[in-house]
């Protein structure tokens, strides 16, 4: 199959390109990749069309898309009023199936093949939405909420029964950490933050994963009342130390947010080589404060829709709420450079291969041979076409154009492993 139009390639220091030209696939992976004319004799896309990597999400949960716009509430009584009570739904695994399957279909429509998701503390609900990823082909981390206090008591199990089945969860999807993976679906460690899991349970956590060798996810530092409650509840520690000493900061560790980090902090996850997870547009949505991007440098960094306090489903509108946190930091401090807000080419490539490559999943997520063919087709309106690829038609920033003129509707096709799903 001959796939063609403007690709995003990959580019030096992590960055993408735009290139005309065109992709074979042969058997659910790219097979070449030719730079120059767009051919007319394409099997898909053609003139007037973009080709990009999947775009992935590394942060999200997957009962939350019925939630989305619960505005005016704090973190923690957003959790207690609004979050707990949709994830009690949750008992039910046909209501956990259904919900996942709606949700995918959603990130499907905007492009998105991959993510690492959240579900909730019942292990039959969990196994429900890794069985629906498996089948719908995506690419997926998922994991059972772990919490044994600061929850509803139908939403809080013993440490013994969490560790217990999410052992199962494990030894049923076990973790697509090799290379190459050898399912796209994987079954993860997933406290929920610090606050819901007393002392035992986060290092019971962390030596299961320690033991599986499994992806890790949780929430770090999202807002000022957490952290001190977390102070409160640990002994005066602070939140990255906590995760710490329980064994939960590893290569394979995704931490939600990270807002309020110091220095040290920041220099104990990249030791450890674990990863920030940027949800700008929750941030936003819930008030918690915004991340400034140019002071994670050190440890691995990843951008996710954290849906349901994030409202934006698209990977593209968030890497866009992404540069305009950055823009935001710098006018309330005119003395920031240029260099702290990210380029739309850096944007672009974070959403697909750095989010990727993150979640260890290193054949997916770029314009590469020998990568899955898991691509999207977006065919923007003619006049973005014409102001962005026309001959003597110069735009400053093509991948800017594209990026902040982006409209879920040009998404035309998307593909999975070569094939075209139901969008």
């Amino acid at each position: 199959m001959k796939i063609a139009g403007q690709l995003m390639l990959p580019d030096e220091g992590e960055r993408v390109r735009l290139s005309p030209g065109w992709l074979r696939v042969e058997g659910g992976a790219i097979a070449a990749v030719v730079e120059g004319d767009i051919p007319g004799d394409a099997d898909l896309g053609g003139e007037g069309f973009v080709i990009c990597p999947g775009f992935v999400d590394a942060h999200m949960h997957l009962p939350q898309f019925g939630i989305i716009g619960a505005h005016g509430l704090g973190l923690l009584d957003w959790l207690e009023r609004v979050t707990f009570p949709a994830e009690l739904r949750w008992a039910d695994p046909a209501v956990a199936q259904q919900d996942t399957e709606a949700a995918i279909r959603r990130m499907l429509r905007c492009g998105t093949t991959g993510f690492a998701g959240y579900a909730t503390v019942h292990a039959e609900g969990a196994r429900a939405a890794l069985e629906t990823a498996k089948r719908m082909g995506v690419w997926a981390h998922i994991g059972q909420v772990l919490m044994d206090r600061g929850a509803p008591p139908a939403l809080c199990r013993p440490l013994e029964q969490l560790i217990a089945e999410s052992t199962q969860l494990l030894d049923a999807f076990p973790p697509a950490l090799n290379e190459p993976p050898e399912s796209r679906v994987s079954a993860a460690v997933t406290p929920r933050f610090a606050p819901a899991c007393t002392d035992g349970l986060l290092e019971a956590a962390g030596e299961l994963a320690q033991e599986h060798g499994a992806f890790v996810q949780t929430h770090l530092a999202e807002t000022r009342a957490e952290c001190e409650l977390v102070g409160e509840l640990f002994g005066g520690r602070r939140y990255a130390e906590v995760y710490r000493d329980a064994g939960l900061l590893r290569g394979v560790t995704l931490l939600g947010h990270g807002i309020y980090l110091n220095d040290a902090d920041r220099d104990m996850l990249a030791r450890h080589g674990s990863a920030i997870a940027h949800c700008p547009a929750a941030n936003s949505f819930l008030m918690s404060g915004r991340l400034d991007w140019s002071a994670t440098t050190k440890q691995p960094f990843v951008l996710g829709s954290d849906i349901g306090a994030g409202y934006e489903v698209s990977m593209v509108r968030v890497a866009r709420a992404m540069l305009e946190t950055a823009g935001g930091l710098m006018i309330d401090d005119p003395s920031r450079g240029a260099d702290t807000i990210p380029s739309a080419a850096q944007a672009w490539h974070q959403i697909t291969y750095g989010n990727a490559d993150a979640l260890c999943w290193t054949r997916t997520g770029a314009l590469r041979p020998g990568f899955a063919a898991d691509l999207v087709l977006a065919r923007p309106d003619a006049a973005v076409t014409r102001t962005l690829f026309s001959d003597g038609v110069t735009h400053p920033d093509p991948l800017a154009g594209l990026m902040f003129g982006w409209d879920d509707r040009w998404v035309d096709r998307v593909l999975l492993a070569g094939a075209v799903v139901k969008i």
